[in-house]
């Protein structure tokens, strides 16, 4: 884990708000949907990066050797 337990779970409400901010956003015309698809989709990489959840660069690195 790249951050302390305490700190994920605040990172992760925060997230939620986020993720409802942006839902909004995309609802009410603001913010296209594939625009918001990438807001979080991105935000929610940085999260399971912050977790040890995700590695960048692996996945290809993968599919490369296949």
């Amino acid at each position: 884990m790249k951050a302390s337990q305490d700190f994920i779970k605040q990172m992760e409400e925060l997230h939620q708000t986020y993720e409802k901010e942006v839902t909004e956003k995309m609802k009410s015309g603001v913010l296209a949907e594939k625009t918001a698809k990438t807001y979080l989709r991105h935000s929610s990489t940085f999260i399971r990066w912050c977790q040890d959840d995700f590695v960048p660069g692996v996945m290809k690195e993968n599919k490369r050797s296949n």
